[in-house]
């Protein structure tokens, strides 16, 4: 049995392209790359499956949403972001050594919002209703991920 027997009929639909799309990232992806029972080969591996899950769901929605522009944009500047992020852990490192650094946000009734924020791609520069908007339709987009990479382990485990 193949892949194409196993997608939805609608070749349109969210599924049906992000599972295509998925299978060929990550073949692409995974060209050439040793198999090994390593900690850090697993590790490698389980970021190539997210990086290409990510993408592709990302690629299929398009650029009509916001969560999905910059989830793009993280992944084509990953190598800055690493740095970046180095450089946060750093800074709240040192903050948290100060004493500083709680959640006054919380006080004020906005810090679910906040973490909301930080969920959801893109997040940090929207307004709550865009937030909440961007949020159902990136929850439902996860789902479908999730069960077409359901499918497809299904798939080849049988």
């Amino acid at each position: 049995m193949t892949l194409h027997q196993h997608l939805p009929s609608n070749p349109r639909s969210i599924k049906t392209r992000f599972a295509i799309r998925f299978l060929q990232t990550l073949k692409r992806l995974n060209k050439n790359r040793p198999i090994s029972s390593s900690l850090r080969e697993i590790h490698g591996r389980y970021r190539i499956v997210k990086l290409a899950a990510d993408a592709s769901m990302a690629s299929v929605v398009g650029s009509r949403r916001v969560w999905s522009r910059a989830l793009l944009w993280k992944i084509r500047n990953r190598a800055l972001r690493c740095n970046s992020m180095k450089r946060k852990r750093i800074h709240a490192l040192r903050v948290r050594r100060r004493g500083g650094g709680g959640h006054p946000t919380r006080e004020s009734g906005f810090g679910q919002a906040n973490d909301l924020r930080k969920l959801v791609p893109g997040g940090e520069v929207m307004d709550i209703c865009s937030l909440l908007d961007e949020t159902a339709d990136y929850i439902k987009c996860l789902t479908t991920q999730v069960q077409v990479m359901r499918n497809i382990a299904d798939l080849y485990t049988s």
